[in-house]
């Protein structure tokens, strides 16, 4: 009988300390002023590759991080507190690794995918990337989406990202039923960073690979960079 007794209580002591450190196994990291380390890095060198933030990558969370963060919350729609939890990480498809000194309940880190689809914008723009450039480099491919959204912005074509895929002969991916595909990881990261605004294109309307294509007329258009297999012009 006493042998019984001890070992419930010891089950209850066992249950007792996993309900007490529950909490601190699930908090989220959170990077913030006064945070540093290589999740910052990380934070720090896509805010200066999207044009939020200049200067260099130093690892170090001080206010003109915090204010660069706040404008990549105001344009992707997050709540603006400056701070860089899973959500935004996110967003900004960056994996919080816990290494960035940052701040939670209990000191451990939850990951935030860095291929996570965020909208469905995002889920048929990768879609585009991985049907039309999949072979290319990263750049090459956020090149692509870069070309997507530039004709967004175009009054020339659709205004929606769905509208600018969907034209009709706009891509053959369409047409030949890739676009069907399912993304991988990479085509998706690059659509993510396209849309968070690099344009490795500097505006360009279009692309096209001269070796493969046949088209007359998109040799008339003045190239402006070649990335890979593709001349991206305007």
């Amino acid at each position: 009988m006493m042998k019984a007794t001890r070992g419930i209580a010891l089950v209850m002591a066992v249950l007792v300390l996993a309900i007490t450190l529950a909490p601190s196994a699930l908090a989220a990291t959170v990077l913030e002023v006064g945070s540093s380390g290589s999740d910052v890095t990380k934070v720090q060198k896509k805010l200066i590759q999207w044009g939020y933030l200049s200067g260099s990558a130093d690892g170090k969370f001080g206010e003109k991080t915090r204010k660069a963060v706040e404008s990549f919350q105001r344009k992707n729609g997050l709540a603006v507190d400056g701070r860089v939890g899973p959500k935004t990480a996110a967003a900004m498809g960056v994996t919080l690794s816990g290494s960035g000194g940052g701040s939670s309940s209990g000191g451990s880190s939850a990951t935030a995918s860095s291929a996570s689809i965020i909208s469905a914008d995002h889920r048929l723009l990768s879609k585009l990337v991985y049907a039309e450039a999949r072979g290319e480099s990263y750049k090459g491919q956020v090149a692509v989406a870069a070309v997507v959204l530039n004709r967004v912005a175009s009054s020339s074509f659709p205004n929606t990202i769905s509208g600018v895929i969907y034209q009709s002969g706009a891509f053959s991916c369409v047409s030949n039923g890739s676009i069907n595909n399912t993304p991988d990881s990479t085509a998706i990261r690059a659509a993510l960073d396209a849309l968070n605004g690099w344009d490795p294109t500097g505006g360009c309307l279009y692309y096209y690979n001269p070796k493969a294509t046949s088209d007359k007329w998109i040799r008339t258009r003045t190239v402006k960079t070649v990335i890979g297999n593709h001349s991206f012009a305007v």
